[in-house]
């Protein structure tokens, strides 16, 4: 359609990105590897490695197996602390001409209020990513997120400190997802981050051993796009309203396009970025493709689009015996 003037601009709750592309939590690092490889400035924003307030020393060696359909990586979210996070690898991604949003993650609630604290009033980050995958060392629970209150509490917490956006980053393998999502934006959460890793193994049959050196660890890549979908499509329909970011198995700008269509205002690529760094790049750039061919102006245009029958999600009738 001609005349349309076409923009990739988001507002995700108080920060805007150029592009609704970011790079996801672990893929960039500093941003001092890409910044030679490709044009930051033309990404949305980049998340931070995942920050806590001691430094991790990370997982053992090997990190990363390579599937048929991905990546089976642990990485032991490898970071020097926050601390020097703040003072020397913060001013780098700054220098970046992207967004910076900062991801953190805790073992207890005093750990994230801490790290919020160490972040309060930095003038390089723009948002901060509440990593809420983790174990739970103050309840003795494997995962934080995946319960309700908890969620929300640390959640809250960080909101009500914070001076920029806050998103929660949800797994989408918690148990009742909509409802975690539903508490965290109640409890102050700008946003929510929908997708991640489900729990995988890799085998090297040759040698009888695993092929990371932490044994067990999480698959990305392209087989994680379908299950990210469908986190993305149920939580976007508790929370209308919320900015959501869908991260996991986007590599391309239909990929992109098939997460807004299940209610994404925005997306992460990481594994993709691996292999081409220039990916996010990519994406977006196959977003503007598909807004041309259809006639369309913005990623909102197709935002929660998807065409579902009226009769999705509807409770059965009690009298209903499925007949």
């Amino acid at each position: 359609m001609a005349g349309v003037k076409r923009a990739l601009a988001v507002d995700l709750g108080g920060i805007v990105l150029a592009t609704p592309v970011m790079i996801a939590a672990g893929c960039a690092g500093t941003g001092r590897e890409l910044s030679g490889l490709v044009e930051l400035r033309k990404v949305g924003a980049i998340v931070s490695r995942t920050i806590s307030l001691e430094p991790e020393r990370g997982s053992p060696t090997p990190r990363i197996a390579e599937s048929p359909s991905g990546v089976v990586w642990s990485t032991g979210l490898q970071n020097p602390g926050v601390d020097a996070f703040v003072s020397e690898e913060l001013p780098r991604l700054a220098r970046s001409s992207t967004l910076v949003v900062v991801s953190i993650a805790g073992g207890t609630l005093e750990e994230y209020v801490r790290l919020t604290g160490a972040l309060q009033g930095r003038p390089e980050v723009s948002a901060i990513e509440v990593y809420l995958s983790g174990p739970d060392l103050e309840l003795r629970r494997p995962m934080l997120g995946a319960h309700v209150d908890r969620a929300a509490e640390v959640a809250g917490a960080v909101a009500r400190m914070s001076m920029v956006p806050v998103f929660a980053k949800l797994p989408m393998h918690a148990s009742d997802l909509p409802e975690v999502a539903r508490a965290v934006v109640r409890a102050g959460a700008t946003g929510l981050t929908i997708g991640g890793s489900p729990p995988a193994l890799d085998v090297r049959p040759e040698r009888l051993r695993p092929g990371l050196g932490g044994v067990t660890g999480w698959l990305s890549g392209p087989a994680v796009l379908p299950m990210t979908l469908r986190a993305v499509f149920d939580v976007s329909r508790a929370v209308p309203d919320t900015p959501v970011i869908a991260v996991g198995g986007i590599r391309t700008g239909e990929d992109a396009i098939e997460a807004f269509l299940a209610g994404a205002w925005a997306v992460q690529v990481g594994t993709a970025t691996l292999i081409d760094p220039a990916a996010p790049v990519s994406v977006a750039q196959g977003i503007v493709r598909y807004l041309r061919a259809k006639g369309l102006a913005t990623p909102a245009d197709v935002r929660a689009r998807l065409r579902v029958p009226a009769s999705f999600g509807a409770v059965p009738d009690e009298d209903d015996d499925g007949r």
